[in-house]
């Protein structure tokens, strides 16, 4: 699966950006698939993805400003970034986990591995 990750950008503070992810390959499903980020000096962290279950999680810095959704038919997943901050200055990594292929029988066969695309760059700076 390759992933690719579009619509970062430079924006001032309380400015919305847009970032999408599309997976591509001969992809059955997805489990998870979402957003982290890494910040200069900080660990990665978690802004928000898709579970399993189609349930939605959101790191605690971004709940109730970003929403993530997605385009299941696509394999794409958006974040759209609202009332955005400096803090929030930091380099946006899709991430795709357990991603399932058919077999020659259709049975879906998954990875459980970690994919991870080229990061995307986001500057909140006034």
């Amino acid at each position: 699966v390759q992933l690719q990750a579009s619509g970062g950008g430079l924006v001032q503070p309380g400015g919305s950006l847009r970032l999408s992810c599309a997976a591509s390959g001969t992809i059955f499903s997805i489990k998870t698939m979402g957003w982290y980020r890494r910040a200069p000096g900080n660990q990665r962290e978690l802004v928000a993805e898709f579970t399993s279950g189609g349930s939605t999680n959101y790191g605690d810095s971004v709940n109730g400003r970003f929403t993530i959704s997605r385009d299941s038919a696509k394999k794409t997943v958006y974040l759209q970034m609202n009332s955005l901050k400096p803090e929030d200055t930091a380099v946006y990594y899709c991430n795709a986990n357990s991603v399932c292929y058919s077999d020659t029988y259709g049975t879906p066969i998954c990875d459980g591995e970690d994919h991870w695309g080229k990061g995307t760059q986001v500057t909140v700076k006034g």
